[in-house]
């Protein structure tokens, strides 16, 4: 045991704990009275090299590391523990101890836990890999559910289409018909009439009237046809949502892209939530003639269905929503505009992150917009975007007329060297 000599208190210290503390393991000090080290061990010396070579005692680097407060924390408990940071890769953990009622009876101990302060960051750091490892994970399961179920859409578009479009024809055809076997028994009817006015009799004439006022025959002969135009409408609007759908989920992520019409799209993706929007957005649409683009049709109407989606979600009761077109350099772009709630510029950053969301728990996975930015990459496009809080938000898809062209420098090559 080591004495600090010319300091009170020492002798306090009975010589069966200074022999058992001299065989101890761990760094103990003992405290005198003023507060100062009285007594340490060999283990001391050698901890407090470590950290400070150059300190007068190996106490004084140690005691260095005992916080102000910890004393007091000490006092008024009976101990304190804390694991402190002491340089050089060092971790320790103190343990301050003070007798019950005296005070001035304190100790403190130090050991070394750099050991398991690193196997439990370790530990952590393979906790966070596998966090992320699983975060991944989830988030290519949701995207592959998510193609699964675009790929069953197209599907049962498919099939639903094959199924309806059938019968949607006959009736279209038959309506068709109908409205022109119509417009011919009320020609005949006039004609009849006509007929009976000028060569029937006064009873003849009176018994059509009667007849012709109770059938309600004039009302029938302007609303008849308008009631068949409109039946005729509707089944061209089932017609055009079918088809619509066909062209939406349409299953082609294994094709080559092809030219495809933008306009199109849009509209038909327009077309499939439109319930969504109707009741809560005024729409605009400026759209310029676009050329053929080089795409995946399907996977671009995923994009802009997304897009759609959200800025509805971001309109609160009633507000605007803006579509546009054009074309310049070589690519074309669609943008939409919501008159929403906007994007707060910390957030504006990780939009594109996969499971971040600023929606609330259960109306959003954090992963469309990360799906729209992986499709779009693909395409060779991008997705701009500008946002202000309370004002609104816009998301412009820009894609190329044209997807690049493998080099075919290296099949040239082989055909010189065949050569």
């Amino acid at each position: 045991m080591n004495a600090i000599a010319g300091r009170d208190g020492a002798q306090e210290w009975s010589e069966d704990l200074l022999m058992v503390l001299a065989m101890t393991d761990v760094a103990v000090v003992l405290f005198g009275p003023d507060g100062r080290p009285s007594h340490t061990n060999a283990t001391v010396d050698a901890l407090g090299a470590r950290l400070d070579p150059s300190a007068a005692s190996g106490a004084d680097p140690l005691v260095r590391l005992i916080p102000e407060q910890a004393w007091d924390a000490a006092a008024r408990d009976g101990r304190w523990c804390a694991e402190v940071d002491a340089g050089n890769d060092v971790t320790l953990e103190i343990k301050l101890l003070v007798a019950p009622g005296d005070r001035q009876r304190r100790l403190a101990v130090f050991t070394d836990v750099s050991q398991r302060s690193a196997r439990e960051a370790e530990m952590q750091r393979r906790h966070d890999e596998l966090q992320l490892t699983y975060e991944r994970l989830a988030g290519a399961q949701e995207q592959l559910l998510q193609s699964e179920k675009m790929a069953s859409i197209g599907q049962l578009a498919a099939g639903v289409a094959h199924e309806i479009n059938n019968p949607i024809g006959y009736v279209h055809s038959n309506l068709g018909t109908l409205q022109e076997y119509v417009g011919s028994l009320f020609s005949l009817i006039e004609a009849y009439a006509a007929a009976l006015q000028e060569h029937g009799t006064p009873e003849q004439l009176e018994t059509l009237q009667a007849l012709r006022e109770r059938l309600d025959i004039d009302f029938i002969n302007g609303d008849l046809p308008q009631l068949l135009a409109e039946s005729r409408e509707g089944i061209e609007r089932v017609t055009k949502i079918v088809q619509d759908l066909k062209d939406f989920s349409r299953v082609g992520r294994d094709e080559p892209m092809r030219p495809s019409d933008l306009e199109k799209g849009l509209e038909s993706t327009l077309n499939i939530v439109w319930n969504d929007l109707k009741y809560k957005v005024r729409l605009e649409k400026y759209y310029s003639p676009l050329p053929p683009v080089e795409c995946h049709p399907s996977e671009i109407n995923q994009v802009l269905m997304n897009l759609l989606i959200n800025a509805g979600q971001a309109i609160e009761g009633r507000g605007t929503l803006v579509l546009a077109t054009g074309s310049e350099d070589g690519e074309a772009w669609i943008s939409i505009s919501d008159s929403g709630c906007g994007i707060p510029d910390e957030a504006l950053q990780r939009i594109f992150d996969p499971f971040y969301t600023t929606k609330a728990i259960g109306r959003g996975t954090g992963l469309g917009l990360a799906i729209c930015y992986s499709i779009i990459a693909k395409h060779h496009g991008r997705i701009e975007v500008s946002s202000r809080v309370g004002v609104g938000s816009t998301f412009r898809v820009v894609l190329p007329l044209e997807q690049p062209r493998a080099e075919p420098a290296a099949e040239h090559v082989a055909s010189d060297q065949q050569a």
